[in-house]
């Protein structure tokens, strides 16, 4: 006997269906909650088919974002093998039934007939340090989106109070320019005070100039309020929703700054994180992205398969006599190691920093590509290059 358990995890509960051999299930699809009751329950059921089967069961179920870590911990902790699977693979299987048919039963039903029909891998889980640097990451990623739109608010605030403040400072979002803008939001306000005060007041703020460049800062402030549209006295529910995202941007910003922290230092603990720092282009934040998404480098045996992982391997079409010649890439792998090498090409391609990738990327373009056809294979050429540096343990040799 080969028995095997799929599970259909969902939010807080699983669905259970097991299987002595192929074709032979055993009892009923039954539900257990993902708390440790139901999970010690669902432990009792595998003892039982592993006395019944004469032998352990193997466990399969679909990676489900968060809702299957309670599961995946629990079967960790007690030495169980498991099978994690891309809802992909799980979905292609599910079609190869003629009736259109989707219950939690069905589909704890269908990965178990899964096993028996593809050649499985056991699934290696990453290790804990790893986990950390992949969550603190994602979190950056997810945090750094956020902020963007505070940022876009925050404009669209200010475009309503005092539209001619966007010329002043190069960086709008930054902590002298946010400060200014906090305690003098209209221009009504900068009217009230001298120049020589507010080059004073700025000063304050923390920014290492000069006192002639902040007289200057002054003066331009000074031109900008005289310039302003929005003379006289402002909505107060505008003021009142500029405060408020200033105070969010400030926020965002120390939060951010943490993270960057601590990313940075858990990076630090990994020997691959300087082999891919050596690439021109990648930066700190990138490079611990691309690392906490690859994990261990050994499960990828060739670099094709590290390159499907992150969904950059072309997709393939034919029918007789028929072969598609324009083949979309799969995106069916990590998207976050996706965007990271994509934003890596960008980065060695600006200021022709990685000259062996820009090589690359002028014989794609002098073969008739399209810049973001061209930008993808370099995405893929810088893959194959990863593998092979993670692989020898070698830096990047970049052309002379």
């Amino acid at each position: 006997m080969e028995p095997v358990i799929g599970l259909d995890v969902a939010k807080g509960e699983s669905q259970v269906q097991a299987f002595l051999q192929r074709k032979q299930t055993y009892k009923q699809s039954f539900k257990f909650a993902h708390d440790l009751q139901g999970l010690h329950a669902f432990h009792r059921f595998y003892q039982e088919v592993e006395q019944v089967s004469g032998q352990p069961p193997s466990i399969i179920f679909e990676s489900t974002g968060h809702y299957h870590e309670p599961v995946l911990q629990f079967l960790e902790n007690h030495g169980i093998t498991y099978y994690l699977i891309n809802p992909v693979v799980s979905f292609g299987a599910r079609k190869t039934s003629l009736r259109k048919v989707k219950t939690a039963k069905i589909d704890a039903f269908h990965l178990g007939e899964l096993y028996y029909k593809e050649d499985l891998e056991v699934y290696q889980r990453k290790t804990e340090q790893a986990l950390n640097l992949r969550l603190l990451t994602r979190q950056h990623s997810a945090l750094t989106d956020s902020y963007v739109e505070i940022k876009l608010q925050f404009q669209a605030a200010l475009d309503q109070i005092f539209p001619e403040y966007h010329g002043v400072f190069s960086d709008l979002c930054g902590n002298l320019s946010l400060n200014t803008l906090l305690h003098y939001p209209t221009s009504t306000d900068i009217h009230k005070v001298s120049q020589e005060t507010l080059a004073n007041e700025m000063r304050q703020f923390g920014a290492r100039r000069s006192q002639a460049w902040f007289l200057d800062k002054a003066s331009q402030l000074k031109d900008a309020a005289e310039r302003n549209p929005f003379q006289f006295p402002v909505c107060h529910g505008h003021l009142v929703s500029l405060r408020m995202y200033i105070q969010m941007l400030f926020q965002y910003q120390e939060h951010l700054s943490k993270l960057k922290k601590e990313i940075d230092a858990l990076a630090q603990t990994f020997e691959d994180y300087g082999l891919i720092q050596s690439i021109p282009g990648i930066g700190d934040k990138i490079a611990a992205t691309i690392i906490s998404e690859i994990g261990d480098i050994n499960q990828f045996h060739y670099a094709k398969q590290l390159t499907a992982y992150a969904g950059l391997d072309p997709s393939v079409f034919e029918s007789g006599k028929f072969r598609a010649s324009i083949n979309r890439i799969t995106k069916r792998g990590s998207s976050r190691l996706r965007q990271s090498l994509y934003t890596a090409v960008q980065c060695g391609l600006a200021k022709e920093r990685n000259k062996k990738l820009i090589t690359f990327y002028d014989r794609k373009r002098n073969e008739g590509k399209p810049h973001k056809v061209a930008v993808i294979a370099c995405a893929n050429k810088l893959v194959h290059w990863i593998h092979a540096m993670l692989k020898r343990q070698e830096v990047f040799v970049d052309q002379s």
